[in-house]
């Protein structure tokens, strides 16, 4: 099929370089000549801007968008609906909130365009393992694209999971359960890391627990890589930032009367995480040493 990617980033790129293994035609356009030419060398038609990206496909058009969540999208949308018509088809591959996806496809569905919001998953290791598509859309949209999506994803990676904006409600979700899933890993290696009574290799610790362990998984196949560059990640800073789909997953969870506690937990420590000292902490250390002459530690 030929398709625009719109957005050559960490995960853009990789897209259109693997969607061209497959024998896709991918015309691209990214706001960095650099990046442009650099897929351009391996057989991408290139494109001045995301508007000239969609005059250089024919109906019905396929575009791909891989840009920032927000007025990025509106934006890029926009530059492009000048040159689309009735059947084409815009791809929202970032990290969009749901409710805008619902309000783009509503847009876009009275202008004949279809909308569909693809979540994805697989970060810099999709171009040799796949990504993981989750995928809002109409039934006709959902047919057209599959090709690109077969392509895109490993063996049963991708599913139809229902109409516009589910496919980015699915992968909200899917981020805050990795917002927990991250923190439990964080603070059991941070036990053991601690430990007074035994030196620990947590190098050795995170590889053995890949082979059998019920607490097994990709994630700390990557910690075991991580401990195995730098046994005591000297290296980084403990700052961590979030992409808004843990907040958001949060507030759904919250608006629902569902309780998340270890979803909401991991979020706040994260912004703890970017504070170099808590005021709040402070706070509690000079209440506990008024009411109990509990020891303090001075600036």
């Amino acid at each position: 099929m030929r398709l625009a990617m719109i957005g050559l980033g960490r995960m853009g790129g990789s897209m259109s370089e693997r969607l061209m293994r497959g024998g896709h035609e991918v015309v691209v356009y990214d706001r960095s000549a650099e990046a442009v030419q650099k897929y351009v060398s391996q057989g991408a038609k290139a494109s001045a801007s995301a508007g000239d990206a969609a005059k250089k496909l024919s109906a019905p058009r396929i575009i791909w968008i891989m840009v920032p969540a927000g007025k990025p999208v509106d934006d890029t949308i926009a530059e492009m609906l000048p040159s689309l018509t009735n059947g084409d088809v815009v791809i929202d591959g970032g990290n969009s909130n749901f409710r805008d996806s619902m309000r783009r496809a509503a847009d876009l569905k009275a202008k004949g365009i279809d909308f569909v919001d693809s979540g994805t998953s697989g970060g810099i290791w999709g171009l040799a393992n796949g990504y993981c598509l989750m995928i809002g859309a109409s039934d006709p949209a959902f047919k057209l694209c599959e090709p690109i999506f077969r392509t895109l994803a490993p063996e049963n990676g991708y599913a139809h999971v229902g109409p516009p904006g589910s496919g980015h409600y699915v992968k909200m979700i899917h981020n805050g359960i990795e917002y927990g899933m991250l923190q439990a890993y964080a603070e059991g290696y941070e036990i053991l890391h601690a430990s007074r009574d035994f030196k620990l290799d947590l190098h050795q610790i995170a590889g053995v627990w890949n082979h059998g362990s019920v607490v097994r998984s990709w994630i700390n196949e990557l910690a075991e890589d991580a401990f195995g560059k730098d046994a005591n990640l000297d290296a980084l800073k403990g700052y961590v930032e979030d992409s808004g789909e843990g907040r958001w997953t949060v507030q759904e969870a919250i608006d629902l009367d569902v309780p998340a506690p270890v979803i909401t937990l991991s979020l706040l420590a994260r912004l703890r995480s970017r504070q170099n000292e808590s005021f709040g902490a402070k706070v509690i250390a000079a209440l506990r040493n008024e009411f109990g002459g509990h020891a303090v530690k001075k600036a």
